[in-house]
């Protein structure tokens, strides 16, 4: 919960206090060129790689091989592309180096390190378990919510007027 709050209303504030700041020392119409001209190489730095990591991928794949490398590479680039369209500096350089090989390297054994340590538990925070026969069991944290449902075979069901509460 944390992570998302920083990423809504933290991260935009520390974007526009570098743009401001950066307009004080070099005037607006600079700043706003050069947030332009990132946007356009980190655009085109992307394309390129990203077709160097479809290539890559199809190799792999022409190999009879698990290309995991290479669609790690990919979600690096897809964020990459998410933190380079939204306008600021932060974003940009950030997404600029996933774009880079040598650091996205980097930032590429992080990621399959962490989703490596997780092989077999799957995402911590959501457990769905298969109970048969439709029903499901979702389960969050520590509380468990049953989904199922049932009706007894031959009773109709009571349907509320408009404006009444069910079960009044």
């Amino acid at each position: 919960m944390l992570w998302i709050v920083l990423l809504l209303v933290v991260a935009p504030i520390v974007e526009l206090w570098v743009i401001i700041q950066t307009a004080q020392v070099i005037g607006g119409w600079p700043t706003l060129a050069l947030v332009i001209v990132m946007g356009v190489v980190g655009g085109w730095l992307m394309k390129r790689e990203g077709r160097s990591v479809l290539r890559r991928i199809d190799e792999r794949l022409k190999a009879n091989q698990l290309p995991t490398r290479e669609l790690a590479d990919g979600f690096l680039l897809l964020v990459a592309g998410m933190l380079m369209l939204t306008p600021g500096f932060v974003g940009d350089v950030i997404g600029l180096l996933l774009v880079l090989p040598p650091t996205r390297a980097v930032a590429r054994a992080a990621l399959l390190k962490r989703f490596s340590a997780r092989m077999g538990s799957g995402l911590s925070w959501l457990t769905i378990t298969d109970l048969g026969g439709g029903a499901t069991r979702v389960r969050r944290g520590g509380a468990v919510y049953d989904t199922t449902a049932s009706e007894r075979p031959g009773e109709p069901r009571e349907r509320p007027r408009l404006g009444e509460r069910a079960g009044s």
